[in-house]
């Protein structure tokens, strides 16, 4: 297996690694209790919740990495309850970038994007719970970009929106790992997140070439999943 696409991926895992530590090694973790998150959500019950939600949303829908917000999820909330609120708060703003490419930026996106409009139409049209599902299970990937071509394209909206938030939580589970690392001893949650980053990335890839019926979603991605078969598809094409 070409492993090329898992290291990209990794690359916003690792500098966020190398955050927690920085931060712990410069002691900037007492400055985090003026952060915005503590002032606002840590201890602020159901309100810092939602507030926390709908900032996620605002950010992830204008192309804030999902990462970053199941990250600050895993340190305001802990592994499990942050996971839990990241995903929701990914979600959200999938939605929102989805519906607005649908309703009020079709004709911009599909003059953007052309291109990875009519791959996403084409990929999704059989089956698009399963086959969003597996978009979401790759380690790379824009997701703002995927969002607003499915908002664009022929694909409805629930199939979409639950294959996205089920394939988010692998990475939010791993991301929130590495963001509970702020609080606590470090070096554990961050070698078990790498570990699981590397493992949920492997089967990603693994599924998405087992499952992708020969549909290809993306010609790069598909390049460096399988140079040689990507060349055996074009040549059918042709």
């Amino acid at each position: 297996m070409n492993f090329k696409i898992i290291l990209r991926g990794g690359g916003l895992l690792a500098s966020l690694v190398l955050l927690v530590v920085a931060i712990r090694v410069s002691g900037l973790q007492d400055a985090l209790d003026e952060a915005w998150i503590d002032r606002y959500v840590r201890g602020h019950g159901a309100a810092g919740v939602a507030m926390f939600v709908a900032m996620g949303a605002l950010f992830t829908a204008v192309g804030l990495p999902r990462q970053i917000i199941s990250f600050l999820a895993g340190y305001a909330f802990g592994l499990a309850f942050g996971a839990l609120v990241g995903v929701l708060a990914t979600a959200c703003g999938c939605t929102i970038t989805f519906y607005y490419a649908r309703f009020m930026g079709r004709d911009l996106v599909a003059n953007r994007f052309p291109g990875k409009v009519r791959r996403i139409d084409a990929f999704l049209a059989d089956n698009p719970f399963t086959m969003t599902l597996l978009i979401r299970f790759l380690p790379v990937g824009s997701n703002l970009v995927t969002n607003l071509a499915a908002g664009v394209s022929s694909v409805a909206f629930l199939p979409f929106i639950a294959g996205s938030a089920i394939g988010y939580v692998p990475q939010t589970l791993v991301f929130a790992l590495v963001g509970t690392g702020i609080n606590v001893d470090a070096t554990t949650n961050i070698a078990l997140a790498v570990g699981l980053f590397v493992v949920s990335g492997a089967l990603g890839v693994y599924l998405y070439r087992k499952y992708r019926h020969g549909k290809v979603l993306d010609e790069t991605i598909e390049d460096e999943l399988d140079p040689e078969g990507l060349k055996t598809t074009e040549k059918a094409a042709e």
